[in-house]
């Protein structure tokens, strides 16, 4: 797992990428988060689509719901970034659409797109 920081003017993001899995269940997202506050002080988070499992993905598992909940839960901002077009289900979709309407969860395709949104906030 990788690390970057984008700072601009006050607002800090961390960039954290992978090309395996890091999250592969909530404890994994929980010390991911904790890693990022404690040695970076950041409340926002762009993450990799390739850190996450594909169970995130499946709705069914309840992973996503429970991970961005406990993102909820701390307050922090998260944009997952990568290219999701072959995701076929209907309620991911919706999901992803309705996460981009808030000011929490982002799921974007580009991570210059993923930071702007999260340095906005």
């Amino acid at each position: 797992m990788n690390i970057a920081i984008d700072q601009r003017g006050d607002s800090k993001v961390a960039i954290v990428g992978s090309a395996e899995p890091v999250i592969r269940n909530v404890q994994d997202a929980l010390d991911v988060m904790v890693t990022v506050f404690y040695n970076h002080e950041c409340e926002k988070i762009v993450l990799s689509k390739s850190a996450l499992t594909e169970e995130f993905f499946d709705l069914k598992t309840r992973l996503a719901g429970d991970i961005l909940q406990k993102y909820m839960n701390y307050r922090v901002r998260l944009a997952i970034v990568g290219n999701f077009s072959g995701y076929t289900s209907k309620s991911l979709r919706d999901f992803m659409y309705e996460s981009n309407q808030g000011k929490q969860v982002f799921f974007l395709e580009d991570q210059e797109e993923a930071l702007q949104a999260l340095h906005r906030l």
